[in-house]
């Protein structure tokens, strides 16, 4: 029996190495928000952090308006190129106490939208890809949890259940991603992230909202070093054949 080479024990090595940097790099980066924000912000006024989180802090939005929005453009674990893995997975827990229109209970949609601002068509502030989280509706003890999971970030196509905005379809008028832009191509320039209740190519009334946000997860899920550790094993293999 021959023992590994040199170049085997590099192999196996590096395997092992990129391993752990997988394992590092597919950890979820959770703002808790017991020590900031994070980055996230809200377009409305009467935002601020609260007690009564998932558990401790969360943020918490009391407004009327059309909708509510919380963005971040700040933080690189949440902006930036989406597609520098091949899945990308996102969470974030709610509480809502309220959403109503003139006293009567309503619900409202709660969406995630990734917005690219690098040369929109004219007449548009941004381009993005959306996808609806579901519903928000008044439960006031209830803390809920909505998530969705890119498969594929360098997918041209919009996938299931995912919208464009950016321009017009001129038959039925619906928002959609403009000529010569993809899926990818907008994961791969996320300037700014929003979850808003303004849902695009909608439109709504005055509405009174109490909703508190905590616990907003990213996991980037990197390739496995599969490939390479089964090189390396076929390796070892073949040294000791």
């Amino acid at each position: 029996m021959k023992r590994p080479t040199l170049c085997t024990f590099f192999l196996l090595t590096a395997a092992a190495g990129m391993m752990a940097v997988d394992a590092a790099r597919a950890a979820p980066v959770v703002v808790t928000f017991e020590s900031g924000t994070g980055g996230w912000v809200a377009t409305n006024s009467g935002t601020s952090l609260d007690t009564g989180g998932n558990p401790g802090l969360c943020l918490r939005t009391i407004f009327n308006d059309f909708g509510i929005t919380w963005l971040n453009n700040s933080n690189s674990d949440f902006v930036g190129a989406w597609t520098q893995t091949p899945q990308v997975s996102f969470s974030i827990d709610t509480r809502t106490r309220d959403v109503s229109f003139f006293g009567m209970p309503v619900v409202r949609d709660l969406v995630l939208e990734l917005r690219d601002y690098t040369n929109p068509p004219a007449g548009y502030p941004w381009v993005s890809v959306w996808y609806d989280l579901g519903d928000l509706f008044a439960s006031p003890t209830e803390w809920k949890t909505f998530s969705v999971n890119i498969a594929d970030t360098s997918a041209a196509n919009l996938p299931a259940g995912w919208g464009g905005y950016g321009a017009e379809d001129p038959v039925t008028f619906e928002p959609i991603l403009p000529p010569g832009r993809t899926f990818a191509s907008v994961l791969a320039g996320v300037d700014e992230i929003a979850l808003t209740t303004l849902k695009p190519g909608f439109f709504y009334g005055f509405t009174d909202f109490d909703v508190a946000i905590d616990n907003v997860t990213i996991n980037r899920i990197p390739e496995p070093a599969s490939l390479l550790l089964a090189l390396s094993g076929a390796l070892v293999v073949r040294r000791r054949g």
